[in-house]
């Protein structure tokens, strides 16, 4: 980089139609100055963000991902998406300090249509934030093909991630009190590497693993471990398969007869799953989406 030329950071911004969209926009009217660093989309509620959006932004080299919505109990929709996508950047910022990369550069807010100021402000903030923690990777010690590589890692686990936040990660009480406290909480901390940190580490590892014929290397041992684990229960298909997936990258056609013999469950409703989802593959390197 030459002496005197100041770092500009990429951003890219996912805004709720309704509140923050509606207060940058005010922003722009009003001539509130902000530097033009943030690339935006518009979505009808911030619930919609989901982290497999804010892991590519990151893995096409983006260097900060900023989160808009409505004000929290303000959600114009009675499903309060906000309080979602609240949750998804605590666990979001949680994997990315997980795989070394600076929880900073992801930040959400709540900007109603009339804070035209707060937004601009909120971006004099963030914009000079990244600007000083330098272009992805940089401040945190990693190389490109690293970074790349752990956010690749992130983002084959996304699936499981969002099944472990539906089961386990759920806050029962819809308040942002509550919502920080069991995000910054030792509970939090503990179900996360119980489920989801344990599996990130050792994942890199399987994802490079060589298949074999027919079952793509995986033993039945191992598969009907697999199935024990969630109980051997026909309810349970999605999370033996995610499972399974999880350890051998996709899912080769024997494992899915193996799967259908051990829960009791018709090969053609097993396929028409896996071939309905996109979260599942069913070749090497094989891509739904």
């Amino acid at each position: 980089m030459a002496a005197g030329h100041r770092f500009e950071p990429r951003i890219l911004g996912f805004l709720c139609n309704w509140c923050c969209y509606a207060g940058a926009d005010l922003a722009g009217v009003s001539r509130f100055q902000y530097p033009p660093n943030i690339r935006v989309i518009r979505l009808m509620c911030s619930g919609r963000v989901d982290p497999a959006h804010i892991f590519r932004a990151f893995a096409a080299g983006l260097d900060g991902v900023f989160i808009g919505g409505c004000h929290l109990n303000d959600c114009h929709y009675v499903t309060h998406g906000n309080y979602d996508a609240l949750a998804m950047v605590y666990i979001s910022q949680k994997l990315m300090a997980h795989i070394g990369l600076n929880p900073e550069r992801l930040q959400i807010e709540w900007v109603s249509a009339g804070e035209g100021i707060r937004f601009a402000n909120i971006m004099n903030e963030f914009i000079p934030r990244l600007q000083k923690l330098g272009p992805l990777g940089k401040t945190e010690g990693l190389e490109e093909q690293e970074w790349k590589s752990k956010l690749e890692a992130v983002l084959k686990l996304i699936p499981y991630i969002k099944l472990v936040q539906s089961e386990r990660l759920r806050v029962p009480v819809r308040t942002e009190e509550a919502y920080q406290e069991f995000f910054n909480g030792e509970e939090f901390d503990r179900l996360f590497h119980e489920s989801i940190g344990d599996k990130l580490a050792a994942y890199p590892h399987a994802a490079a693993r060589t298949h074999a014929p027919g079952t793509g290397g995986l033993d039945y041992d191992k598969l009907d471990r697999i199935i024990s684990r969630h109980n051997g229960e026909a309810r349970s298909l999605i999370q033996v398969l995610l499972a399974i997936q999880l350890e051998n990258d996709w899912l080769p056609q024997e494992v899915l007869e193996r799967i259908s013999e051990k829960l009791e469950v018709p090969l053609s409703r097993i396929m028409h799953i896996v071939t309905f989802h996109k979260s599942f593959r069913l070749a090497p390197g094989e891509s739904h989406e």
